[in-house]
Order: C-alpha cells, then structure tokens, then sequence
C-alpha cells in the first residue's frame, strides 16, 4: 500500500509556478480601449506574492492567452521573466518553459481557472484553482483556493507554498517593482 502525502508535504517539493491571467490573476472582466488593448483589475497582495516569489528565486511562469500591452506591461513591472501571452497552444508554452528552467513538471504547480488550462493542469503534478472556477477545472484540481480568481487565489498558494518551504516573510522590506528600481536608481 502507497504512503499517501498530504498536500503540505506535497507543496513542500514545488520547483515552480506556473498561472493564467484573466479569471485567476483577475476576476475575469476586461475593458476594450481603443488600439486593442485591455484594462484589466489586479488585486495588490496577489502581485504582491508574485514580486516576493521572484525575488526569492522562485520559477514563475504566465501562460495565458489573453494580450495586451498593459498586461505585458505588468508581467515585467512584477519581474516575470517567462511568459507566454495571446497563447493559443498552452501546451506548448509548458513544454518550452520547463525545457528552458530544468523545472520537473510533477513538481509545479499550474493555477487555472477554465477549459482552456485544463491540458496543461493535466500535465503538472500540481493543478490548483481558484474557487470560482469551471467545475471541469475543480473537478482536475488537487488543491481549490477558498479564493476566487483575482481575489487572493494567487496570494492563497504561493504564500503556503513559501511558507512551507521557509522562504515566507523572510524581511519585512517588501518588493518593489522593477519598472520603479530603474527609477530609484536614476
């Protein structure tokens, strides 16, 4: 009989992460301005979280297929360094970021929150959701944040992550995103 892990002890072995943007770092809502591009609403303590991973050394990954400068935009202010917009073959995208990381997929996690997400949760060792995601999504979802999609679901795993693995709350200095580090130092 198998020793089964509990999903602490599982997280505790996370190499990486790996999110969506609209309906998981949002709520779901865009706004169409004019030249094509979107405004969408992101919730502070999830980009937040996001800045602290990266800074901490962690793999993050975006992979969505959502676009837009503004969204760009905010994947290099958070320091994102892989990511993958107006992506129409997520699969794809997972095999090129853990070929260009190293990362084993049975140790990443992947947050997503609708049927596009589902190969790609499929694939990693660690699918998550958000709480208000497509039932097909939590029914594939090891671990279903109590948090909906723009609302701390971001935040909710990356902090029990960090936490588990010690990497939590480190300094009390906080992260500053890299567009005002160029800034500061001019």
């Amino acid at each position: 009989m198998e020793n089964k892990r509990n999903f602490k002890e599982i997280i505790a072995d996370v190499e990486a992460f790996i999110f969506d943007v609209d309906g998981v770092m949002t709520d779901g809502k865009i706004i169409p301005i004019e030249g094509g591009d979107f405004i969408r609403c992101y919730y502070a303590k999830d980009g937040y979280a996001l800045a602290y991973a990266v800074k901490h050394g962690c793999n993050v990954c975006v992979i969505s297929g959502g676009f837009g400068n503004n969204l760009e935009s905010r994947m290099r202010r958070l320091g994102i360094e892989h990511y993958y917009l107006g992506c129409m073959d997520k699969i794809a995208a997972l095999n090129d970021f853990a070929a260009k990381t190293g990362v084993n997929l049975k140790n990443t996690i992947y947050m997503g929150d609708d049927i596009p997400d589902l190969e790609c949760m499929r694939m990693v060792g660690i699918p998550v959701a958000p709480a208000d995601a497509c039932s097909e999504v939590l029914d594939t979802a090891l671990y279903i944040s109590e948090y909906n999609g723009g609302a701390g679901a971001v935040r909710d795993i990356i902090e029990q992550v960090l936490r588990v693995q010690g990497k939590w709350a480190l300094d009390c200095m906080g992260v500053v995103a890299a567009d005002a580090n160029e800034t500061a130092s001019r």
